[in-house]
C-alpha cells in the first residue's frame, strides 16, 4: 500500500501543478489591468505604477510564474491584492465552516439516499419504490440555492426553529455551531441523497441478483443479513466512489449555500474576492478546492479495501 499511496501522492503532485498552471494564465488572460480595477479608475499613474510594483506585476510573466509556483513550494500563497493579508490567513480562518458543511452534506446525503436506496431495491416496483423514485427525481430537479431558500422561508421565518441570519459568532459552543449548520447541510445533503439513493437502488438490484445472493437465501439465511450483511457491502464501493467524485459539485454548492445562508466559508470569500477582482485570492481559493478534491479522492480509493477485503494495492 506504501508504494501505491506514494504514486498516489506524485500524480497529486503533478495535477495541483496542473491546476496551478492553469489558473495562473487564466488570471492573466483577462483582459483588465488588475491594478487599475483594484484601485480605481480615478487613480494617478503613479500610485498604478508603484501598486503593479508592489505586488510584482510589472515583471515578465514568466518571473511572475516562477515566483508563484516558488510561493507555493513553501506554502507562501501571497497576499490579497484588496487588503493586502496574507492570503493563506484567510483562507485557513474560514476553512473550517466549509469542511464542516462539506462534511455534514455528505453524512445527510448518505443517512438518507443509502438506506432509501436499499429498501426501493427490496420492495421493487411497490409504493415505497415509487415513493423513493419520485424523491430521487425531485432532488435532481431542485437547485442548491432554492433549496435553501425554501429551508430558510418554512424552518426560519414560519417555523422559527433557526435564524435567518447564519452567520457563526467567535467563540460559539458546538451546540451552537450544530445548530446553525442544520440548514446549510440539509440544503446540500438532501440533493446528494436522492443522487445516492438513485445509484444505491441500481446497484442494489444488480447485487440481488448474483449468485452468491441466491445462495444465501438458499442456506436459509435471514433477508436482513443478507441485504445488510453480504449484499450491501458490495454495493457501498460504487456508492463511496460515487460520494467521492460528488466532492466537487457539494464544494461548488457551498459557495452558493454559504451566500444563501450568510454563512462564512471558502465559497463566500472566494465570491467576495470575485466581485472585488482580486485576483491572487481567486486563484489561491481554485487551488485550494482542487487540493481538497483530490485529497478526498485519495481517501476514497484507500477505503475499498475496508469493504471488500479483497482489494489489493499493488
Amino acid at each position: 500500500m506504501q508504494i501505491y499511496v506514494i504514486k498516489r501522492l506524485l500524480s497529486a503532485v503533478v495535477v495541483m501543478w496542473a491546476v496551478a498552471t492553469i489558473v495562473f494564465f487564466a488570471m492573466r488572460l483577462i483582459p483588465a489591468d488588475p491594478a487599475q480595477v483594484v484601485l480605481g479608475d480615478y487613480a494617478s499613474q503613479e500610485l498604478v505604477d508603484a501598486f503593479r510594483q508592489k505586488m510584482g506585476l510589472n515583471l515578465p510573466i514568466w518571473q511572475q510564474y516562477a515566483n508563484f509556483l516558488a510561493g507555493l513550494f513553501h506554502g507562501d500563497l501571497g497576499r490579497s491584492m484588496v487588503t493586502n493579508q496574507p492570503i493563506a490567513e484567510q483562507i485557513f480562518s474560514v476553512f473550517p465552516y466549509t469542511l464542516s458543511l462539506a462534511l455534514a452534506s455528505l453524512l445527510v446525503g448518505a443517512a438518507i439516499g443509502i438506506p432509501l436506496g436499499v429498501v426501493t431495491a427490496i420492495r421493487r416496483n411497490t409504493i415505497v419504490d415509487s415513493m423513493g423514485r419520485i424523491f430521487a427525481l425531485a432532488g435532481f430537479s431542485f437547485p442548491g440555492f432554492y433549496l435553501g431558500i425554501l429551508l430558510l422561508i418554512i424552518f426560519s421565518v414560519q417555523l422559527k426553529w433557526f435564524p435567518v441570519v447564519h452567520s457563526v459568532s467567535e467563540g460559539g459552543g458546538i451546540l451552537e455551531h450544530l445548530h446553525k449548520l442544520v440548514l446549510p447541510a440539509f440544503s446540500l445533503g438532501l440533493i446528494q441523497a436522492a443522487y445516492i439513493t438513485r445509484l444505491t437502488r441500481s446497484s442494489m438490484l444488480e447485487t440481488l441478483s448474483q449468485d452468491y445472493v441466491r445462495t444465501a437465501h438458499a442456506k436459509g439465511l435471514p433477508k436482513s443479513v443478507v441485504f445488510y450483511k453480504h449484499a450491501l457491502r458490495n454495493v457501498l464501493i460504487p456508492v463511496v466512489t460515487a460520494m467521492g467524485l460528488y466532492t466537487g459539485s457539494i464544494l461548488g454548492g457551498a459557495v452558493l449555500t454559504e451566500t444563501v445562508f450568510s454563512r462564512p466559508g471558502l465559497g463566500k470569500l472566494l465570491v467576495g474576492a470575485i466581485a472585488q477582482r482580486d485576483y491572487t485570492l481567486i486563484q489561491s481559493g481554485v487551488l485550494m478546492f482542487a487540493f481538497v478534491v483530490l485529497s478526498v479522492n485519495l481517501l476514497v480509493d484507500l477505503s475499498y479495501a475496508f469493504f471488500d477485503p479483497r482489494v489489493k494495492y499493488e
